[in-house]
């Protein structure tokens, strides 16, 4: 493993930490202002951080592809909205669930990006069913009430998890294709201005709730949008695979000990055993596939015949 291996790991790191972290501001922050307004001011935010990098990275001449474009801007736009979807079911979700649920049920998106795959012709392989099936368990220990049932903020949760797997799938197919810090800025602007209609529309808006909000609003849109969005794509350049599955499974871990932390939430035996089997579950999902390629690769070096190297 080089310098850069390592530097990649250590953003991941900060990135997983910062997301998991994210979800105490969430929380904190709809003490004061509705879900819509969050999203919509923290996205306006993140939007801004990210804007000098958007005129600072002027394409070269030989990336016309890079350049805003009409292709460019449709997919940016249903990346926006399946993005805005995503983040208001998460945000409305942490109204009726704990930080730490929220953080284990997003965290299965990891598991529903090759299980979505399958309808675009990916193929899975046993250890995504595998690690489907244990998260699958984990999660209804987890969320499972008394009563049998499980509470509505798991259930959107849920849904938000489901969003953000086809926006993985959406980024991977954007990303390769047209300039990803145009994409991302893009895309949150989508975000912010419908966020905010929605708010003007639907919520009570009073300025002194939103300077209340401030904190929470500037940890959200600075940090968890501008900052860690940036430090991704930095980092995904130069990590290993593996690597970035463990880490940004994490973002769980974080989201759990940040809830206890700061919101003295606590969790059951039966419940940690479930955060525990999702944990499992979703390194599963992603490490088995590897380790699988990196065997077939292994077999088809050591089967070539001689004199072809």
């Amino acid at each position: 493993m080089n310098l850069r291996t390592y530097k990649a790991d250590a953003l991941m790191l900060i990135t997983a930490l910062i997301w998991g972290t994210t979800f105490v501001a969430q929380s904190l922050g709809m003490e004061h202002i509705g879900p819509l307004l969050y999203t919509g001011l923290r996205f306006t935010l993140g939007a801004l951080v990210v804007l000098p990098l958007v005129l600072l990275a002027r394409p070269q001449a030989d990336q016309a592809h890079r350049r805003f474009s009409r292709p460019m801007l449709l997919g940016s736009l249903v990346l926006g909205l399946v993005l805005t979807l995503g983040i208001n079911l998460q945000q409305i979700g942490l109204m009726f669930t704990t930080v730490t649920n929220s953080g284990f049920i997003t965290g299965l998106y990891v598991i529903l990006v090759p299980l979505f795959g399958l309808f675009i012709g990916m193929r899975t392989g046993l250890g995504t069913w595998g690690g489907a099936l244990l998260a699958l368990v984990g999660m209804l220990l987890l969320s499972i009430n008394e009563d049998y049932r499980i509470v509505s903020g798991d259930w959107l949760q849920l849904a938000g998890a489901a969003c953000w797997a086809v926006h993985v799938l959406l980024v991977g197919a954007l990303a390769s294709r047209y300039d990803p810090i145009r994409v991302a800025f893009l895309q949150f602007v989508v975000c912010a201005l419908i966020s905010l209609t929605l708010a003007f529309a639907l919520e009570p808006i009073d300025w002194d709730a939103v300077l209340l909000a401030g904190p929470a609003i500037l940890y959200g849109g600075l940090l968890a949008v501008g900052i860690a969005f940036t430090l991704q794509v930095v980092a995904q350049k130069d990590a290993l695979a593996s690597h970035a599955a463990i880490i940004l499974s994490l973002e769980a871990v974080f989201a759990a000990i940040a809830g206890w932390l700061v919101l003295n939430e606590t969790l059951s035996l039966r419940g940690f055993i479930g955060c525990c089997l999702m944990l499992a579950g979703m390194l599963i999902a992603q490490l088995v596939p590897l380790y699988l390629e990196r065997r077939r690769t292994l077999l088809a070096v050591q089967q070539e015949p001689a004199g072809h190297h």
